[in-house]
């Protein structure tokens, strides 16, 4: 008996190997860096939920890039990406390190695809608006991972998958954009109303989850063939595509939970979603 009670000691002192989740987070106005509203509140509730990453890989709406690259520098710059807000936004600084060893990784798992190792870019605000309330203290290794505009979404979808290894060795990777995103149709005056979409908007947002929830990725890949809604919702791809890198990585039977699920000024939407 006291061999076994022994045996059971040392397999609980064991650490678990596990696969880190994987997130899409929409990361909305830049404002969010510094504001505290139920959205912050979403990203702070959902970080308790990760165990604690070793490094992460974020790719954002906003490094669109002509080819692949991914930052490989020491110490990242906080990148002050947007105008017009106040200057407290401005001085945020968010230190995380880079992650250089991470990056080579990186590039070495997306051969054949040729990828560059960028030494000048650093930390968008699609990246740190959102990590500064997942990750307070900026103590975990960060890169980027630029997003190729020459690319269709499959290509993008696939890409993704070669990254799968990553998640066995404690790396979170994290998809940053907004799912429906249509700046130039923005109801500035309705701006602080609750949940609130035009009916494309709630359109799409429910089409979109209806097939997130089931797993039924293609139309969501093919979403340049699908309603009209979904051109409105979608004008533009760079806030889209962080979300296919998310979706490609997700593994077997792993569930997708939403989360910060609401329309934004009529024609956003915060929907955010952790797979695993």
């Amino acid at each position: 008996m006291g061999t076994l009670n022994g045996l059971k000691k040392l397999s609980d002192s064991l650490p678990v190997s596990q696969t880190m989740p994987v997130l899409f987070l929409g990361h909305g106005s830049p404002m969010n860096a510094i504001e505290e509203n139920e959205f912050t509140k979403g990203f702070k509730n959902i970080s308790k939920t990760l165990p604690k990453p070793k490094a992460i890989i974020c790719v954002s709406a906003h490094w669109f890039t002509k080819g692949t690259k991914v930052t490989a520098m020491e110490m990242p710059k906080t990148i002050h990406d947007f105008g017009g807000f106040p200057q407290e936004l401005f001085e945020q600084q968010y230190p995380a390190s880079g992650s250089p060893e991470l990056a080579k990784e990186t590039k070495q798992l997306l051969h054949p695809n040729f990828v560059a190792l960028d030494e000048h870019w650093g930390l968008d605000h699609g990246a740190w608006t959102v990590l500064k309330h997942l990750f307070p203290k900026a103590d975990i290794p960060i890169i980027q991972l630029s997003i190729d505009y020459t690319k269709d979404a499959n290509y993008h979808f696939e890409l993704a998958k070669q990254l799968a290894s990553l998640r066995q060795k404690s790396i979170l990777i994290i998809g940053s954009g907004n799912i429906v995103h249509n700046l130039r149709l923005v109801d500035w005056k309705n701006f602080d109303k609750d949940d609130y979409g035009y009916d494309w908007a709630i359109e799409t947002r429910e089409t979109v989850n209806k097939h997130l929830l089931e797993g039924n990725f293609k139309p969501l890949i093919d979403y340049t063939k699908q309603s009209k809604a979904f051109q409105l919702a979608i004008p533009t791809p760079d806030h889209y595509l962080p979300l296919i890198y998310s979706l490609g990585l997700q593994q077997k039977n792993e569930e997708i939970q939403l989360f910060n699920d609401k329309l934004l000024a009529g024609s956003l939407s915060m929907t955010s979603l952790k797979i695993g």
